[in-house]
């Protein structure tokens, strides 16, 4: 059991104002394996009080120092990286075949790169008679989802540390654990006190309140654009900025001189993993009509192969879904899927011969039509919706046919076709011929997916002021 009475406020273990608790489940049987405090507004107020003591000095700290500091949680992370996979898969149920590398190394690696980039906050541009100075924007409050925690979370800490800012963090209710076990990692690190601070809780208390509070200068959230949405409502209030990491409905445009095979298989397993649980998740597959047969028999292969079950399993390629409540509105849209016209070419219920968790069988649907709900709503699950094209004009115009734009994949001959392709998508990356996620590039969407970006240069302008002095 992993048991916390306390929150993580101004560089020690405090006992929370709130009186609550809240359990967590590990969704591949519904047991209990840990339980977390319920903060309140007074709690939020306590850490955005210490972050904002601790701001002045921090931010004055020498960048080199600020990047040594990174560097000291990179070498924690890195010893304690199979306990922080181990802990993940626990309580969010991503297999452990792909949860550490995923879940746990990538985002060390991310973080890592922000030990060179804290240098480049002492950069000083001479424009004209003006001196152009980069400076921390402040207090920082940060909203984490469930289904990429510590990824999310070092996406938004790592350029905030950086850039000198002092940060207010809460963890989804559904995968709290690892935000208790890096909060721990930081105290080991001497990290100033003040600088990382942990109150949890529900989104609707502690969250709209971080939104709303009058010290907190930067918003950064990752969640459903509904949310980001009630939370940017909140937070303008007081003209903070914000950041928004929201939904997504990403298509893979498969071109007609594209390996079909190779993209096929590429797509299915980019939907399947995380259980779909993916906000990048290509999701609508847009394919050839001539060829549009022929990628279902390869899709319904692909699938068959893949072992849905215990997420300790290191052969298991699905584990459960992150809770009840999630399966369920998977369930719904799957039948959805159905009255709407869409064809199953899975079986859809082999999830349920599980007696606990909250399993669900990839999904496959064919003859969807672009304008069906489960081709323009985020399912965030094992469903990848099949669509025929006509021409390269279609295709592109189904691929943009979205209020999302988080991310897109293009599949062709040669990357130079691809490209072309993808600077025609309306999106915020675009993945070419299987092109894999890096950690030094913007990430962040168009359209209702959100605004800002995280990762790389970009992700650090956005914890960053600009002040022009002249003389």
């Amino acid at each position: 059991m992993h048991n916390y009475s306390g929150l993580f406020i101004d560089g020690a273990w405090v006992h929370p104002s709130g009186q609550g608790t809240s359990m967590v489940l590990n969704p591949a049987d519904e047991q209990v394996i840990g339980q977390i405090p319920s903060g309140d507004l007074a709690d939020v107020d306590r850490a955005v009080k210490a972050a904002r003591r601790a701001f002045p000095d921090w931010s004055r700290t020498p960048a080199h120092e600020r990047g040594a500091y990174i560097q000291a949680l990179v070498d924690k992370l890195t010893i304690h990286r199979e306990k922080m996979a181990a802990l993940i898969t626990q309580e969010l149920g991503m297999p452990v075949q792909w949860c550490q590398s995923i879940q746990v190394d990538g985002p060390i690696n991310g973080l890592h790169s922000y030990v060179a980039l804290a240098e480049s906050m002492d950069h000083v541009s001479q424009v004209g008679n003006a001196q152009v100075y980069r400076e921390a924007i402040g207090v920082c409050a940060f909203i984490n989802p469930w289904n990429y925690p510590l990824h999310q979370l070092i996406g938004k800490l790592a350029p905030a540390l950086a850039a000198g800012c002092t940060v207010v963090v809460k963890p989804s209710q559904e995968t709290p654990l690892h935000a208790f076990l890096l909060a721990e990692l930081i105290e080991s690190i001497g990290l100033p006190p003040g600088v990382f601070n942990l109150v949890s809780g529900p989104g609707a208390l502690i969250g709209e309140a971080m939104a709303r509070h009058p010290d907190v200068d930067m918003l950064s959230f990752t969640g459903s654009t509904g949310a980001g949405i009630n939370v940017s409502q909140s937070a303008a209030h007081t003209v903070k900025r914000i950041c928004l990491e929201l939904g997504g409905k990403s298509p893979l445009l498969i071109a007609p001189s594209a390996d079909l095979e190779q993209a096929v298989r590429y797509g299915v397993n980019d939907i399947m993993i995380n259980s779909g649980q993916t906000c990048t998740a290509l999701s609508r597959m847009l394919i050839p009509r001539e060829r549009y047969a022929e990628a279902q028999e390869i899709a319904m292969h692909e699938v068959a192969g893949m072992r849905l079950g215990d997420p300790q399993d290191p052969e298991t390629f699905l584990g459960p879904m992150c809770s009840a409540r999630q399966l369920h509105t998977v369930r719904d849209y799957i039948q959805l899927a159905q009255d709407e016209g869409a064809r199953l070419l899975t079986d859809v219920d082999a999830g349920r011969s599980f007696d606990r968790g909250y399993y669900q069988s990839p999904v496959l649907l064919a003859d969807v039509d672009n304008r069906m709900r489960v081709a323009q709503e985020e399912i965030f699950g094992p469903v990848l919706c099949m669509i025929p094209y006509r021409d390269e004009a279609q295709a592109v115009a189904l691929a943009n046919d979205s209020p999302f734009g988080l991310s897109s994949a293009v599949w062709a001959g040669s990357t130079t076709e691809a490209a072309a392709l993808g600077r025609q998508i309306r999106a915020g990356q675009c993945f070419l011929n299987g092109g894999a996620f890096n950690y030094q590039a913007p990430f962040g969407g168009y359209k209702e997916s959100g605004n800002g970006r995280e990762w790389g240069e970009q992700g650090l302008a956005e914890f960053v002021e600009i002040k022009a002095m002249m003389s």
